[in-house]
């Protein structure tokens, strides 16, 4: 589907602009003033990645290692300075702790 938006919704919305050119092959005519001036349209060829090759490739990675469970864990848990994570917390400027 083709579809007509200015040079500034493009700027304002172009992550936006650009997954539904990725994920719905969309594509877009850039006006600037009200004139067309360039067309942004899917690559050719490059398609995504079917559910059929997802499950194909999820079977075929065999069994999940414990350890990385563990590792991602203890990532979330610590953040990624490797340490446990502050006591965070807002107070007024020139109180006491």
């Amino acid at each position: 589907m083709e579809n007509r938006i200015s040079a500034t919704h493009l700027a304002r919305r172009l992550g936006d602009v650009l997954g539904r050119i990725r994920y719905r092959e969309d594509s877009f005519v850039i006006e600037r003033n009200g004139d067309p001036v360039a067309r942004i349209v899917p690559v050719p060829g490059k398609s995504l990645t079917t559910v059929r090759q997802a499950l194909a490739a999820w079977r075929a990675a065999g069994k999940p290692d414990p350890a990385v469970a563990a590792d991602l864990e203890r990532i979330v848990r610590e953040g990624a300075t490797g340490r446990p994570p502050r006591q965070q917390g807002w107070r007024r400027a020139g109180s006491a702790r």
